[in-house]
């Protein structure tokens, strides 16, 4: 069992008079799960430290950046030589270049990127280019899949297909919202309608190719290509929001692990090796259409952030170098199905989800493969679930609809450790 958190406590009261909820981003809040958010102080390999002394087997690995681990030497000594050059220029490096040059051996269908700062950015940038490129104002998103936070994707489908859309949010216009056409993932008839009523005038189709923000969710089998069918068929845009998935499902991300190529790529998270950073990019007459090149705005002051490029660089070359992917995903099966067996033994009904080095174990005997069966799951144990690990050092993100990650740093002994912990924690909910 952990130490006292009292640090934690003390911070988390003075944090949430200064910061609102006592955060700087939602998906760090612990309300769905109770309990007290523990105060990180430091992170090595597969741990993380709080500032009461406690140590953590990490699964969040910041919601996916560190594929590597946390303070991967190569890395670290990559951000160390640009710290000694300077930590922004407000000029393009040659190391841009580099990786720019290394994202487009892994993608196929990027030709040009841009690089910017995140990849709520990327995906605005990207819909801005579909819509300067068709002439068109629609775009198609899906139920449950998450692109960042900008107005045009924090929509809620009305009553009707594709129709009467309203913002999820407070701020959005409902303006926004109605250029925003929501649909169920995996819906082939619903696609049908769009191409049908809506066809001539969409600009962009936007999906995450595994919904990796409901919880892990795989793609129906032709499900994307059915996507790359629909575009070609409109005259669409079709982007693929690889930002969890590229570099971690494999080298090529997702496009390489489907087959499936994309007009538009958007990237974040492991292209940054931990730093802020985040591209989109695709065939050149697409990409020159950006400025300086082209009529498309869109700048950013820190975009390509040398520390970020650096650290960007050393994890894809590490990466191309050493194909992690098989055994990430080998680990990964072995503790999905330890801890589903181990619920089995302790009357805990779980289903576990995964696509290569990213899973959910979601609270109930019913198999997962839609929105509506991942927000009919338990929430309850899930909560329960969660305390259970955190209190004996073991970290998960605080919400049921968030992926699982894991690293290189996890070895086999660590799984081991993982996996002996949660077969503890789901006993204890089955008593």
């Amino acid at each position: 069992m952990m130490r006292s958190r009292s640090r934690s406590a003390a911070l988390f009261a003075a944090a949430v008079k200064r910061m609102p909820g006592g955060v700087s981003s939602p998906v760090r809040a612990f309300q769905a799960v109770g309990g007290l958010p523990p105060f990180i102080d430091r992170a090595e390999g597969p741990y993380l430290y709080d500032v009461d002394g406690n140590r953590y087997i990490d699964l969040v690995l910041a919601y996916g950046p560190h594929i590597l681990g946390h303070r991967h030497p190569a890395v670290i000594a990559a951000i160390t030589a640009a710290l000694e050059r300077g930590t922004a220029f407000g000029a393009t490096t040659a190391d841009e270049v580099a990786l720019a040059e290394l994202i487009q051996s892994a993608f196929p269908s990027i030709e040009m990127v841009r690089f910017v700062c995140s990849g709520t950015e990327a995906t605005m940038s990207a819909v801005r280019l579909a819509r300067a490129a068709t002439g068109r104002r629609l775009i198609v998103k899906f139920e449950g899949h998450y692109h960042g936070h900008a107005d045009p994707f924090l929509v809620a489908a009305g009553s009707g297909l594709a129709t009467a859309n309203q913002p999820s949010s407070p701020g959005v216009p409902p303006g926004t919202a109605a250029d925003t056409l929501v649909l169920p993932p995996g819906d082939y008839a619903a696609l049908e309608t769009v191409r049908r009523e809506h066809g001539s005038e969409l600009a962009a189709i936007i999906v995450e190719p595994v919904a990796a923000n409901l919880g892990v969710i795989p793609p129906p089998a032709g499900w994307l290509a059915q996507l790359r069918a629909l575009a070609d068929a409109t005259g669409a845009v079709l982007i693929f929001d690889e930002v969890v998935t590229g570099f971690r499902l494999a080298f090529g991300g997702a496009q390489e692990r489907f087959g499936v190529r994309a007009d538009l790529t958007c990237l974040g998270k492991v292209i940054g090796g931990g730093l802020p950073v985040g591209a989109y990019g695709g065939a050149r007459d697409l990409m020159e259409l950006v400025a300086p090149a082209g009529p498309v705005y869109q700048a950013g002051t820190l975009a390509g952030n040398p520390l970020a490029i650096q650290a960007g660089l050393a994890t894809l070359r590490v990466l191309q170098e050493t194909q992690p992917y098989a055994v990430l995903e080998q680990r990964l099966t072995r503790l999905l199905t330890g801890w589903q067996a181990a619920a089995r033994a302790a009357g805990v009904p779980v289903t576990p989800t995964a696509v290569g080095s990213l899973g959910s174990l979601f609270f109930t005997a019913e198999p997962v493969t839609t929105v509506a069966a991942a927000r009919a799951t338990d929430r309850v144990q899930f909560a329960r679930f969660h305390r259970a690990l955190l209190d004996r050092g073991v970290f998960l993100a605080p919400s049921p609809f968030e992926a699982i990650f894991l690293s290189t740093a996890h070895e086999d002994a660590v799984i081991d450790q993982v996996l002996a912990i949660g077969e503890e924690a789901l006993q204890e909910l089955g008593r």
